[in-house]
């Protein structure tokens, strides 16, 4: 088990590289000179001779990124080009709101998709499969900002039953009044996918010899369902929620972009409009982060639940 981790640690760090080393390429390959962007039509020559001194753009590319891994190393992720503040302390000082967001979102979608799924399996072929296969299609083909928009006129605009954008602060309930609405948004299709997946699998899982055995054995069919299949249909969906970490995040930008939430996705598109590469570099750098962190607590989450991974290990 610890080989399997300590393996999965170093292609945890191997991704990160190789997705800020894929960015940095193509940050750098989008026309334009940032220092430009950054001072503006009136900068002269020697102001923008001293934004590309000072963020290393006068430097070749493969050394540019080599100097950022180092300075990360040391907790260094650069300097804020507008505000002059570390990009370390503007990241992490936004991360919370968009955990928080994926965490609403993806908890609500389980607590809801994992049931559906089951209900439907034990009555495959019913009116209400039918029914919930159908909600499930829809919720996965609706794509999140068009959710979120509608979400927003709906229950904002028209109804005026909660805020419209802004993530609180004034207390708990004004918090969660605000959460509310990004967190539907952005769970929404997972409800759909969670339910068809556990669906799946549990059709066949409970056609497995070990449940034919439970139930000659007479025992209790709420038993052999939540105790015995259950366990082993939810593996898949583990995986799932494991991976689709990066899927979350970038519906995340959607839902903070339509809600005026502040979050990671909100920081990175401004950065991306200003070319602010330090904020930029730092965002991703904390997001492809949080997507392999995900996928390993996933995959450690499988072998807990199901001894023939660990055995596979």
């Amino acid at each position: 088990m610890w080989f399997y981790l300590a393996r999965r640690l170093l292609l945890a760090v191997a991704i990160v590289m190789l997705a800020v080393t894929l960015l940095f390429v193509m940050i750098h390959a989008v026309p334009g000179d940032p220092a430009a962007v950054i001072l503006g039509p009136r900068a002269t020559p020697e102001q923008i001779a001293q934004i590309h001194e000072k963020m290393g753009l006068d430097d070749p590319l493969p050394l540019q990124i080599v100097n950022f891994f180092v300075d990360v190393t040391r907790g260094d992720m650069g300097t804020d080009v507008f505000t002059q503040r570390p990009v370390s302390q503007i990241v992490l000082g936004q991360m919370p709101y968009t955990i928080t967001l994926i965490l609403s979102a993806i908890t609500w979608a389980t607590l809801v998709g994992i049931p559906l799924g089951c209900y439907s399996a034990i009555r495959r072929n019913s009116l209400i499969d039918k029914f919930v296969g159908v909600i499930s299609v829809s919720a996965i083909a609706i794509p999140s900002f068009v959710m979120a928009i509608y979400a927003l006129l709906i229950f904002a605009v028209w109804l005026g039953w909660l805020p419209a954008i802004g993530a609180g602060g004034d207390g708990f309930w004004d918090t969660l009044s605000h959460l509310i609405l990004p967190a539907f948004a952005v769970g929404v299709g997972w409800v759909g996918y969670i339910a068809r997946i556990v669906r799946a699998s549990m059709l066949e899982v409970l056609g497995e010899t070990h449940i034919r055995m439970a139930r000659a054995f007479g025992l209790p069919e709420r038993r052999i369902v939540f105790r015995y299949a259950l366990t082993l249909a939810i593996l898949p969906t583990v995986t799932v929620l494991g991976v689709g970490m990066a899927h979350l995040l970038s519906a995340a930008v959607f839902a903070e972009v339509v809600f005026a939430r502040p979050g990671l996705g909100a920081l990175i598109v401004h950065a991306v409009d200003t070319r602010n590469y330090p904020i930029v570099m730092g965002t991703v750098l904390v997001t492809t982060a949080l997507f392999v962190i995900s996928t390993t607590v996933a995959d450690l989450i499988n072998a807990a639940l199901d001894p023939r991974v660990r055995e596979g290990l």
